[in-house]
Parts: structure tokens; C-alpha cells; sequence
């Protein structure tokens, strides 16, 4: 059966929908959608078809076309955003030693998270710097980036449920958060020190201008390029990597390899690798 107007259906949806919206975000984002997220496009995006009153997924896509505001909405509601404080711990311990190198004193440190999502992993890397360097850190740049403007709200925000802090050691929760009472009871804020730390920009990784400066020591890009066909992830990893020093790093996701990169980047870790070239600072 083509259609998938079914009777537990609230809106018209039809396997012509579902093609249009795959290539809508593939050309808006770059991001390939499997064929098996049909029903996780329409769970996603029924909630925009009730806030704008339309009867189905054709009239959605027609008022998409034609409302250029509307963009940001489509790519929030099916970008998805897993993170976690200390997601793959190991890339911190690798960071931490990254800063600490004797040629790094007495230069301005910058790093770059591409997929900030929620903050937890820009938050996680200043945390790291922070209790590697010392007062040192409060001259370190991390600019944190998403596509989606409304994990970026709540990152900047820097306030987490006490159940997203809670497999953090003791000593790690005392001295980076504080604890929300009264109203704000079962929170916790990330310390002004941290948030001072980064700054939160979005960027849509197939903009040809992400008007970032360059020179960054280290480059966090875990877990994206598995939404992006094999092309536009060689494409990505060339343009990141011409970013870093010829001495930064690359922190990549667990189950993304780059060994069809092998002139661009050479793995020093698990899932992490150093430019074979670099650009000078």
C-alpha cells in the first residue's frame, strides 16, 4: 500500500510526503534520512501541521515553500539530539593532555564543538580545560554550534535536571554547578566560569561561510557524520580539518572511521585523529 493515510492518522501523509521532506532536509541541512524514519518524520512534524491549522502534509510542505521563516522549525523538529555530560570519557582525558602540551603555553587556546546540541558536550570540555589549566582556563575559547536554535536556547541557558548531572563525581557537581532551590528545587546551573568559557553560535555545517577563525587546537565532531552521505562527510572532514593547527586534534563518534581519509586526517586514538595537514596559526 503506498498511502499512509491510515485511520489513526491525524493528518494526510502519503509516501510522496515522506520523499519530499527527506529531500527538503537533505537539500536544506545535508542530513540523510533513512527509509525507515517514516514514522518519526510524521510524529515530529504533526506538532507544526497543529500549531499552523493544516489539514495535512502536502498544505505543510506547500506553506514551508513559501514561508521562508519556517525552515528553522522543519530542521529543529527532525534533527535528533543524543548528548550526554562526558559522553566517551576517554576524549576528555585526551583533551585535557591536549592543553596541558609545553607548546601550547603562552598562545590563546580555541576550540570548536560542531554539535553542541544541549550544551552537555561544550560544557563537558570547559569542565576538562578547566581542572587541566587551572586559572589558565579563563583565556580558553570554546564556540559551540548546532543547527537547531532551540537546543541552543536551552545551552546557553546552562540549567540541567539533577538526573542529567547525576553519574558526575560529587566533587565535579559541587564545584561546577549550582543547585536551584525553592521554584527552581531539582535543578542545577553551570557556573559562570564555564559559561564564560563558550560561546554558542548556530551554524548549518553546509553553509559555505561559517565565519569561524580558524586555528583551533581541537575540533569535537561526535556522532554527526553518520546523518551525511559518504560525499558531503569527506567534504565536511576537509573543511574541519583546514581549521585546526597542524598540531590540534579531531574528536570524532564511536561508530563514525575516516579511513577513507587517510590523506586528510591519521588516527592517534580511538576516534581521534590529528590533521595530516594543517593550516599555520
Amino acid at each position: 500500500m503506498n498511502a499512509l493515510v491510515l485511520g489513526e492518522h491525524e493528518f494526510g501523509y502519503n509516501d510522496h510526503d515522506f520523499e519530499q521532506v527527506r529531500s527538503r532536509l537533505y537539500r536544506r541541512a545535508g542530513i540523510s534520512l533513512a527509509a525507515s524514519k517514516r514514522q518519526m518524520v510524521y510524529s515530529r512534524l504533526a506538532r507544526r501541521l497543529r500549531r499552523l491549522e493544516l489539514p495535512c502534509f502536502s498544505s505543510y510542505l506547500a506553506y514551508l515553500d513559501q514561508h521562508p521563516e519556517e525552515w528553522q522549525p522543519f530542521i529543529n523538529c527532525l534533527t535528533t539530539n543524543i548528548t550526554a555530560f562526558f559522553r566517551e570519557r576517554h576524549h576528555f582525558a585526551h583533551l585535557a593532555a591536549l592543553a596541558s602540551e609545553p607548546q601550547r603555553r603562552g598562545r590563546p587556546l580555541r576550540f570548536w564543538s560542531a554539535a553542541s546540541s544541549t550544551g552537555e558536550e561544550p560544557y563537558s570540555m570547559a569542565i576538562a580545560l578547566h581542572q587541566a589549566l587551572g586559572d589558565r582556563a579563563q583565556g580558553v575559547q570554546i564556540i559551540a554550534s548546532d543547527i537547531d536554535t532551540g537546543v541552543l536556547e536551552t545551552a546557553r541557558r546552562g540549567v540541567y535536571s539533577l538526573e542529567r548531572i547525576d553519574q558526575l563525581e560529587p566533587e565535579l557537581k559541587k564545584r561546577y554547578f549550582q543547585r536551584g532551590t525553592g521554584s527552581n528545587s531539582g535543578l542545577a546551573r553551570v557556573v559562570p566560569e564555564l559559561r564564560q568559557m563558550v560561546e554558542f553560535r548556530r551554524i548549518n555545517l553546509l553553509d559555505v561561510d561559517w565565519r569561524l577563525p580558524g586555528g583551533f587546537d581541537g575540533i569535537f565532531c561526535r556522532n554527526v557524520m553518520i546523518y551525511f552521505d559518504k560525499t558531503t562527510q569527506s567534504q565536511l572532514l576537509e573543511r574541519m580539518v583546514r581549521l585546526l593547527r597542524p598540531d590540534g586534534l579531531f574528536f570524532a563518534g564511536h561508530s563514525e572511521s575516516f579511513v577513507q581519509a587517510s590523506h586528510v586526517v591519521k588516527l592517534v586514538s580511538r576516534t581521534v585523529y590529528r590533521p595530516i595537514t594543517g593550516v599555520p596559526a
